[in-house]
């Protein structure tokens, strides 16, 4: 059994050609698509986040408004660059999210893919310290968001205040309790999976790695649940930790499909360069039904996860979006043991 969901990278264009043509239409459409995918059965509701590009970007007003909106499904983000965040705010955005969601909120946090613009981080008023990289910075606000999360009192209370405080320290409010087990870490080597484990955040194994040992993807990525799991299990924490794998699965049932995808998926992974580092992609997958059954059951790290997120081509609309999501559910996944 896993849970399913599914992830936009929250796309906009003026291009007649796609159905999302202005901030406006990704935005309503990306909620109107977690409530059709609700409905439909899913698990959950992932979006991107990217900075300085025509994508979405401020995650917290969506995720409110699609834990408004909704009644079961988890939501949650793909994730948030901690380079940019203000971590204290932060606490306070997510725990207000979280609150109206009534405890939904799966909150993938890192630090961050590749940048629009050079050390963007900068024009929002972060810099990393003396002798600290972009990374060092990230894991630094992340630190201070985690202890945020657990509700401790830290501030020291105004004497006269001007409206009464509950003794001692006091804490950022509102509080939401629970959420600092559903915070995410978007590992992209194995060496960051196991500072996740250590740090006690669930693994949200990235679409690419920054890594690679000649094997295939999906085999990289299992290796790098599996050093996940070993090092939670070292760190002795006291709740049992999640992982999710990105996936671009299309099933071919239709006209709609073949015009889309009937050219078929990524044979094979990509290995390129990032940032200076080399970086390996997995594959896609679009086929028939049955077809995509067997090489799915093949794909040795959605074996390893429980958690497997559809990344949905979002400027092809929620109706399309919704039949995607739908066909899997239907077609793939029982045959899978999925469902």
């Amino acid at each position: 059994m896993k849970n399913i969901g599914f992830l936009s990278f929250g796309h906009w264009t003026p291009s007649p050609q796609s159905q999302t043509r202005s901030a406006a239409d990704v935005l309503l459409q990306s909620i109107d698509l977690a409530v059709a995918a609700e409905e439909l059965g899913a698990d959950g509701a992932y979006f991107r986040v990217h900075h300085f590009a025509r994508q979405l970007a401020s995650p917290f007003p969506l995720l409110s408004a699609v834990g408004a909106r909704t009644s079961r499904i988890e939501i949650g983000t793909g994730v948030i660059d901690m380079r940019y965040e203000n971590p204290l705010y932060m606490v306070e955005d997510a725990s207000a999210a979280d609150l109206i969601s009534g405890g939904r909120l799966q909150l993938g946090i890192s630090r961050g893919s590749p940048q629009q613009v050079i050390e963007g981080y900068k024009y929002f008023g972060y810099a990393p310290a003396e002798g600290e990289t972009d990374a060092d910075m990230a894991r630094r606000h992340t630190a201070v968001f985690l202890q945020g999360l657990e509700g401790q009192g830290f501030a020291r209370p105004n004497p006269r205040p001007m409206f009464p405080n509950p003794p001692g320290l006091l804490r950022l409010e509102p509080h939401s309790e629970g959420l600092r087990e559903r915070i995410w870490w978007g590992a992209g080597t194995r060496a960051t999976a196991e500072w996740a484990a250590q740090q006690g955040m669930n693994l949200m194994s990235s679409t690419l790695l920054t890594e690679d040992t000649g094997v295939p993807f999906h085999e990289l990525q299992a290796e790098q649940i599996r050093v996940f799991r070993k090092e939670w299990q070292n760190a002795g924490h006291s709740f049992t930790p999640r992982v999710s794998v990105s996936r671009s699965i299309f099933a071919i049932t239709d006209d709609r499909d073949r015009a889309y995808f009937g050219h078929g998926g990524q044979e094979s992974d990509q290995v390129g360069h990032i940032d200076g580092g080399i970086a390996r992609f997995g594959r896609s997958y679009a086929d028939e039904p049955d077809r995509l059954v067997e090489q799915l059951a093949e794909d040795s790290a959605i074996a390893e996860a429980d958690t497997l997120l559809l990344t949905v081509p979002n400027q092809l609309g929620v109706e399309y979006n919704a039949h995607v999501i739908e066909s899997i559910l239907t077609h793939v996944a029982p045959e899978l043991g999925w469902r």
